[in-house]
């Protein structure tokens, strides 16, 4: 890939609004599909902010009514907001795309990213992100003084953890022992360019996540590098890390479009 470009908007006190955000982002993107701006990553903190991609439901929602923004990336549900690395790469790719690389390449850059401040992460088969894995189910401590074999979320899947007190909340899935999300990632392509991305958390107020079902998982919870790392993480801390692993992954990238299997019932042509 070419040279990757990045544009820090703002952190902290110049915390960038997410419609400000997304609005640059259709900008830049508009630019890299004309070729009059090279391969760019836009990276920021968020003012606190809710947003839903396209496959989020009504009861992943916030129960109190408190307002989402509906976005055009993939995904469900998600908090953005202090404390927390939002990375949005608009890239031009070869087409068709070949989304899954696209996320397996963010994946790895994060992962790196964790690794070099003493965090061993990890992918979970069938979600995307970044994990740190927890510990084996017979392990882990019992839940609400009853044994996992009676852990609701098992046997309903309408299991609603808001409701249900802090022993369920997605925060405090470190404290269960449980899988744990300390990445998210989500993204759209349009005529061969990505947009949206990731949001990496450094050392927000996970407590934000509890008014959700995060990504529309209920059976795992999310995490910070701070909290993993039972130390202080900040922004600046994390910022040219990150940096560094996106721009080593994605310029030595060597993307290649995604193949389109031919129907079964196809003719070889003569």
């Amino acid at each position: 890939m070419s040279e990757l470009r990045f544009v820090r908007l703002g952190f902290g006190d110049e915390a960038v609004d997410y419609q400000e955000a997304w609005q640059k982002q259709r900008e830049v993107h508009a630019a890299r599909f004309e070729d009059t701006v090279p391969d760019t990553c836009l990276l920021l903190e968020h003012t606190s902010v809710y947003t839903a991609g396209r496959r989020t439901t009504e009861s992943e929602r916030p129960l109190d009514g408190t307002p989402v923004i509906d976005v055009d990336r993939g995904g469900k549900i998600t908090w953005h907001g202090p404390g927390q690395l939002i990375g949005y790469p608009i890239l031009k790719l070869p087409r068709p795309v070949d989304v899954v690389a696209h996320v397996r390449r963010l994946e790895d850059a994060l992962i790196r990213t964790a690794a070099e401040f003493g965090l061993e992460t990890s992918r979970v088969e069938g979600r995307s992100g970044v994990w740190v894995l927890g510990d084996p189910v017979e392990e882990r401590p019992a839940l609400g003084g009853l044994s996992l074999d009676f852990d609701p979320r098992l046997h309903d899947e309408e299991f609603d953890p808001r409701l249900n007190g802090p022993e369920y909340a997605p925060s405090n899935a470190g404290q269960r022992r449980e899988d744990r999300k300390l990445a998210a990632i989500g993204i759209r392509v349009a005529k061969g360019v990505t947009m949206h991305g990731f949001s990496l958390n450094v050392n927000p107020d996970n407590t934000s996540f509890d008014r959700i079902v995060p990504c529309g998982i209920r059976d795992a919870g999310v995490t910070s590098l701070a909290y993993e790392l039972d130390r202080e993480i900040t922004i600046d801390d994390v910022l040219p890390v990150a940096e560094r692993h996106l721009r080593e992954i994605l310029e030595n990238a060597e993307p290649a479009p995604r193949v389109v299997a031919a129907p079964e019932n196809a003719v070889a042509p003569a």
